[in-house]
């Protein structure tokens, strides 16, 4: 499979030549499970869609695809440079990416946006983008959780996102996990509407 291939609908959002080649290059650093599993598994925090075989993928490119939508429209957009834009959208795409961890776990890694944004920081030479812009991008990403930052002990383990780019990336994540939005998808897990 060519990992860069399954997001090219994502990839053709992110219009900064330099942040789109940091996003290809972290997508091909993705583990493997990434593209196969379903994004909950016992369905209870997820649509349909995003259940069963590429259902994390599925719930990824919905979420990439609901911030497109919003960041589209003036009255949400015009509060974000382009370069912001694209750093979002490279959040929501990245945002579960290690969702059972490196090596992979069983079960989902509560602590996920923290493994994330530090296998980021762990590539950044790798990277082109500025060092605000990295710390940008890894902000949304350990955040995107939104108020669920507790883990199953009841030990605060996540921050809550407090930004304006913390807040659409967790919204636009959450509206991907509602159950009552649902998105179709086509037998190549793209977008088809």
């Amino acid at each position: 499979m060519n990992k860069i291939d399954v997001f090219q609908v994502e990839l053709g959002y992110i219009k900064d030549e330099v942040i789109n080649k940091d996003c290809r290059t972290m997508i091909e650093l993705l583990p493997d499970y990434f593209f196969e599993i379903p994004a909950s598994s016992t369905g209870k925090y997820h649509p349909s869609y995003s259940l069963g075989e590429g259902g994390l993928l599925r719930h990824t490119k919905a979420a990439v695809r609901i911030g497109y939508e919003l960041l589209q429209n003036p009255l949400i957009g015009s509060k974000y440079t382009d370069k912001e834009k694209d750093i979002m959208l490279m959040g929501l795409l990245l945002h579960d990416g290690i969702k059972l961890g490196i090596p992979k776990e069983r079960y989902t890694r509560f602590d996920h946006p923290i493994l994330m944004a530090n296998y980021i920081k762990e590539h950044r030479s790798s990277l082109d983008m500025s060092d605000e812009e990295v710390e940008l991008l890894c902000s949304v990403i350990r955040s995107h959780m939104g108020p669920w930052t507790k883990d199953y002990n009841g030990e605060e383990v996540l921050e809550a996102p407090k930004t304006k780019y913390q807040h659409f990336v967790h919204m636009c994540d959450f509206l991907a996990s509602r159950k009552f939005l649902l998105v179709p998808f086509d037998k190549d897990n793209n977008i088809s509407a």
